[in-house]
């Protein structure tokens, strides 16, 4: 199994970021995949959830009506569009999956929101 993020970097208050996880090793078409975040000093948490054929789609509270999980099955990649963004959503961003009680992560993308 091997996740790749990419699509971090530095943005202001209110702009907008795309992240990318692109997957392979596995059948990315038949997973549920996650994004969570780690900011410093604070322990990993979820932030979004998307289904297999994305019939199912969950939010954390703290980032619903600003960012919008979606998946490309043909191209194997999970996105998180991330608008309105605040200095409190600065952190490491990772892709996961979860097979079999077991968590896949990648090596995550770092987002700063900062004027």
């Amino acid at each position: 199994v091997q996740l790749v993020e990419s699509g971090g970097g530095l943005v202001q208050p209110g702009g907008s970021l795309r992240l990318s996880c692109a997957a392979s090793g596995f059948t990315f078409s038949t997973s549920t995949m996650n994004w969570y975040r780690q900011a410093p000093g604070k322990e990993r948490e979820w932030v979004a959830q998307m289904s297999s054929t994305g019939g199912r789609i969950h939010y954390a509270d703290s980032v619903k009506g600003r960012f919008t999980i979606s998946r490309d099955n043909t191209k194997n990649t999970v996105y998180l569009q991330m608008n309105s963004l605040k200095p409190e959503d600065t952190a490491v961003y990772y892709c996961n999956m979860r097979r079999n009680n077991r968590d896949y992560w990648g090596q995550g993308t770092q987002v700063t929101v900062s004027s």
